[in-house]
Parts: structure tokens; C-alpha cells; sequence
């Protein structure tokens, strides 16, 4: 017969094994190839959660804290639009560009835009600097205190979702685009979103893709299959740019507290809006590739994909100039 002491130390070391087996799945990380590294989190206290009468702690609380933010940028005017826009620290001229073309919140006189930039923490502190020193002047920059990295953009997206679900509920849509995104607001706006009539709810359109997995560890998509075993994803929009119903985001930010972390941002937030019952739909208007400039072909599209600074300032001010021009 084993002894009482010998028992105690086996249900020991399975007691520790099994929680270090639950922070290895439930932890987000910064990469998913060859080295893990956990985002630093400060500690945050919550309260549980009551879903349909069950009390339960989140898988993954959003245990982050706003470094930068602009919480009264929707104070007194709540906004027809924000647009939400991923960049990195050194992505400046892009973020310029920016605010000089299609995201100028005075573009549109008759309707209010509201364009913020979403970003992690740097490993450089020179870098974070800047982007304090670039927020103090423009005012449209928001930084959680996590890790910023490729393989945190779901991190970044959360966060955007959870500014909009606090700071800006009564904004009627949102859009999130990558920062090398061309965006033809004329489209978008009137012929899309329509403010003239009654806004939509659990609404969530892009390009949508239909696709599974790459179990390649040398894709830039790889997903390994003890994160996600399934083989097939449920259909999601294209991550360089989609658009939603203001609503939508209170609703995946809360799912995600409840869904297990994925890497690749776009499918993530298609298996939260699986678990919400909303569908995605397709607009052929969204582009996740490059397209040739031509001025009839971009008076079509709602966005384009790798957009160069240069490029931009470009293909709007051509845009701009010519609008008295039949195509």
C-alpha cells in the first residue's frame, strides 16, 4: 500500500501539470512557430460572469489597460461611422496618409466619421514615445499594454471592438481595415451604408472566405491542430478591411471572452460571430488584393489591398479631381 505522504506528493505534481496544461492553451502568444512568447498582463480582477444562469469565469479576459486612449472622442457627437484601422509603430506615413485622404474626419460634410489607429506596446521605448508625441497632436491613436506583434493582431482588433462597445455604443457602424487600404468613402457610405435609412443590426459584410486551415508550418497562416483541430473554418471576412453594425461589436468582444484565442484575426472573429448566429455577407465591392489604378475600376470597388503611402495620395487626390468625369 502506497503511503499517505507518497499520494499526496502524486496528486501534487498532477495538480500542478494540469494547470500549467490550462495556461499553455488558454494564454494568448505572441507566436505559434518555433518559440512562445506570453504577452505581459497586469493583474486585473473579475467579476464572474452570468451567461443564461450559469456563473463562470472567462477563458480569456481581456486583461489589458489602455496606455493611450481618446475616451470623449464620441462625448457629444455620436458618430455615423468609425473606422478602425490597424498599424504598427513605424507605420507613420501610412497613418499620415491616412488622415490626409480617405480617413480625414472632415472628408464627408454630412456625415460624421470618426478614424482611430489601433496599436499594441512596443519593445521600444523610443518608438512609444513617438506614438505618445503623434497622439498628443492628432488625437486618434489607442494603445492597450500589450505586446504589439503579428501575432497579437486579434489582441488589437479586441481592443478596438471593446473601445467601440464602451466609448462609442451609439455610433451606427464600424469599419476595420489594415493600414495599407485604400477605401473609396463615396461607395462605402452612400451606396453601402446608406445613412438615409434605418441602420442595420447583426450586420457583418467583406469579402468573405471560405477556407480551413494551413497545417504548413512554413505558411505565414499556419495553424497547428491541437490549437484549432478542425477542418474547415466557418466563413469569415478578409481581415484588410470589413464593415459591421455598431452593435456587433459589444457582441464579439463579450464572445470573446468565452471563445479560446486564435492567432489569425479575421478567422477569429468569424468563429465568434459563428458562435453569435451571424452570417457574413459577401460584397464583391471589398478587394483583399492589389488592383491596378484606373479611375473607372476604383469608382467600383469599396477597398483596396497594398496601398503604398504614395499611392494613396495619389489615386485620391485623382479621384478627387476628376469626379465630374464619366466613366
Amino acid at each position: 500500500m502506497p503511503s499517505k505522504v507518497s499520494c499526496l506528493y502524486v496528486l501534487t505534481v498532477l495538480c500542478w501539470a494540469s494547470a500549467l496544461w490550462y495556461l499553455s492553451i488558454s494564454r494568448p502568444s505572441t507566436s505559434y512557430v518555433g518559440q512562445f512568447s506570453i504577452p505581459i498582463r497586469k493583474t486585473v480582477k473579475h467579476k464572474n460572469i452570468t451567461i443564461n444562469n450559469i456563473r463562470t469565469r472567462p477563458l480569456n479576459p481581456h486583461a489589458f489597460e489602455f496606455i493611450i486612449n481618446e475616451p470623449k472622442k464620441c462625448e457629444t457627437d455620436p458618430p455615423f461611422l468609425v473606422i478602425l484601422i490597424s498599424t504598427t509603430h513605424k507605420e507613420f506615413d501610412a497613418r499620415q496618409a491616412i488622415r490626409e485622404t480617405w480617413g480625414d474626419e472632415g472628408s464627408l460634410s454630412d456625415i460624421r466619421i470618426i478614424t482611430l489607429f489601433l496599436l499594441g506596446k512596443n519593445t521600444d521605448a523610443v518608438l512609444n514615445q513617438m506614438v505618445e508625441q503623434e497622439s498628443q497632436i492628432f488625437h486618434d491613436i489607442v494603445v492597450e499594454d500589450f505586446i504589439d506583434s503579428y501575432h497579437n493582431l486579434t489582441l488589437k482588433t479586441l481592443m478596438g471592438m471593446r473601445w467601440v462597445a464602451t466609448y462609442c455604443p451609439k455610433a451606427k457602424y464600424v469599419m476595420k481595415a489594415d493600414s495599407d487600404i485604400f477605401v473609396n468613402m463615396d461607395n462605402l457610405i452612400y451606396k453601402l451604408l446608406k445613412p438615409n435609412t434605418k441602420p442595420r443590426r447583426r450586420y457583418f459584410t467583406g469579402y468573405v472566405i471560405n477556407g480551413g486551415p494551413i497545417r504548413d508550418t512554413r505558411s505565414k497562416w499556419y495553424m497547428p491542430r491541437d490549437l484549432y483541430p478542425d477542418s474547415k473554418y466557418p466563413p469569415f471576412c478578409s481581415g484588410t478591411g470589413y464593415v459591421f453594425s455598431a452593435d456587433v461589436a459589444d457582441l464579439i468582444y463579450k464572445t470573446s471572452l468565452h471563445t479560446r484565442l486564435l492567432h489569425l484575426e479575421d478567422v477569429y472573429v468569424g468563429l465568434c460571430l459563428r458562435k453569435l448566429g451571424i452570417h457574413p455577407f459577401q460584397n464583391s465591392g471589398f478587394n483583399h488584393w492589389k488592383m491596378a489604378y484606373s479611375l473607372c475600376r476604383y469608382r467600383r470597388v469599396v477597398t483596396v489591398h497594398q496601398i503604398s503611402p504614395d499611392e494613396m495620395h495619389r489615386v485620391w487626390n485623382d479621384m478627387s479631381s476628376k469626379k465630374h468625369l464619366r466613366c
